[in-house]
């Protein structure tokens, strides 16, 4: 085989990618690990507060999270015992439900959030000069896009408006 093959810069960028996400995974996890939430479990947070309602379809949950079906359903199953989500029918169709964040969960995202933040800035956006930042997200949204279109869904549709929602304690 070529030696200059493994010289090729799509390589490198893909070898660079996989180590700097396995070296922010590694702090991401420490941080979340001090406040009681696993890397899935802040990610299953994160995407719910952020999206209208903060609340999304499992099915989109699912989609968002690359996570399987059942496997989302195990976390939201846990999340929920622990009080951090609760589910809601879905009353366009029977089939379907919402995980929604409770105000515990948010409580616990703004207790990790600004450790997480501090994270980020000092081992990520912080090592990067503003343009390149913004080329970045330009970027990383275009290979995330290709790759797993799945990756927004339910993130932009308007919140359900029917009935209150216990969102915990």
């Amino acid at each position: 085989m070529d030696q200059n093959v493994f010289d090729d810069p799509r390589i490198t960028a893909t070898g660079l990618l996989y180590e700097a996400a396995a070296g922010l995974s590694a702090r991401f996890a420490t941080q979340f690990e001090e406040h009681g939430l696993s890397p899935v479990e802040f990610e299953v947070l994160t995407r719910l507060a952020r999206s209208p309602g903060k609340q999304l379809r499992m099915t989109d949950l699912a989609a968002q999270t690359t996570l399987s079906t059942s496997g989302v359903t195990r976390v939201v199953d846990r999340m929920e015992r622990d009080g951090l989500l609760c589910r809601k029918a879905c009353p366009s169709d029977r089939r379907s439900s919402y995980a929604v964040v409770t105000s515990t969960g948010l409580a616990r995202l703004d207790e990790t959030l600004p450790g997480h933040l501090r994270i980020i800035e000092q081992w990520f956006t912080g090592q990067l000069e503003p343009a390149a930042f913004e080329a970045l997200l330009d970027g990383l949204r275009r290979v995330r896009d290709a790759v797993h279109p799945g990756a927004t869904a339910g993130s932009t549709d308007p919140a359900p408006t029917h009935g209150p929602v216990d969102t915990g304690s």
